[in-house]
């Protein structure tokens, strides 16, 4: 298996990302990979999912009020995204891998009790799982921008997913910015594209959208489903917390799937002023809905 490792020098100087990178190794299908992570500050634990074509960057704006705030930060770099190792070979990208990689990685990081897990994206796709699976180590949920049914039926997807098919080499900066509504700077999109300097890099993102399932029967439809029915007994709080401006999930129809699964989610909340990737846009709404809901700090 062939292994690409972005060079330290992509991340020197990032605007807004100063954090000092952590690595676990671990071994997955067959093959050893280093994997990525940010873990920042001291106090209850938040647990951050990014998804496709993001990495921890993201979150930045998330971390720092949460750090701020008395809280440590936790978001891995799923594997083949930011600094964590990629993988070459695109047949290598599964449901299956990706779950077993994030569940390795996540295993190895001590502390991982009673977390405030936050999935967004491909990381609702696999964070929901690992939740489900890892529920006495899960205190609350926040639900943003993601969903656990198939998408058969979805026009936004299925224009999504023929767009990243048909571009072998991909925009990532210029993805988050036309699902952002703020304007990033070119500081801001070259920070995206860091991780990925050639082709044969984007690996990762390039086969995320060819993953989801269409129909029942296609790999990772039975696992996210199994995953919605163990979320139906979780009894911690939760946060469902969608954007108003992201056509792939529209808010209130999306966000409802999940305030009927988890249940103590209670009403949506609607994140004004924000795209897909509402965490670029908006994460001062984000961390302000979580700290009304489940106290400040999280959990007091």
């Amino acid at each position: 298996m062939e292994i690409f490792r972005t060079p330290d020098e992509q991340f020197a100087d990032l605007p807004g990302y100063p954090y000092e990178p952590n690595y676990v190794d671990v071994s997955v299908a067959g093959a050893d990979y280093r994997l990525h992570h940010l873990d920042e500050g001291t106090g209850p634990t938040v647990l951050c999912f990014h998804g496709q074509p993001a990495w921890s960057y993201l979150y930045r704006g998330v971390v720092d009020k949460l750090v701020s705030t008395g809280h440590r930060v936790v978001c891995p770099d799923l594997v083949g995204m930011g600094r964590s190792d990629k993988p070459l070979d695109k047949d290598w990208y599964s449901y299956k891998t990706h779950s077993e990689s994030l569940a390795a990685h996540l295993a190895a990081i001590d502390g991982l009790e009673n977390v405030t897990a936050v999935v967004h994206d491909w990381g609702g796709l696999l964070g929901l799982k690992w939740i489900a699976d890892h529920m006495d180590q899960v205190g609350r949920i926040v639900v943003m921008n993601t969903s656990l049914s198939i998408a058969k039926g979805s026009e936004a997807f299925m224009q999504w997913r023929n767009f990243v098919a048909s571009t072998p080499d991909l925009p990532i900066g210029m993805i988050l910015q036309a699902a952002t509504v703020n304007e990033l700077s070119p500081e801001v999109i070259a920070a995206y594209d860091a991780p990925f300097p050639s082709v044969e890099s984007k690996a990762a993102p390039q086969t995320f959208p060819l993953l989801v399932p269409i129909e029942a029967t296609d790999p990772g439809a039975a696992e996210m489903a199994a995953a919605r029915e163990k979320l139906r007994e979780f009894t911690g709080p939760s946060l469902v917390a969608f954007s108003d401006s992201d056509p792939m999930f529209p808010y209130p129809k999306s966000a409802e799937y999940f305030t009927e699964t988890l249940p103590t989610a209670g009403d949506p909340v609607c994140i004004t002023g924000a795209h897909h990737f509402l965490q670029e846009d908006q994460p001062g709404q984000i961390v302000d809905a979580m700290l009304e809901k489940f106290g400040s700090p999280i959990g007091s």
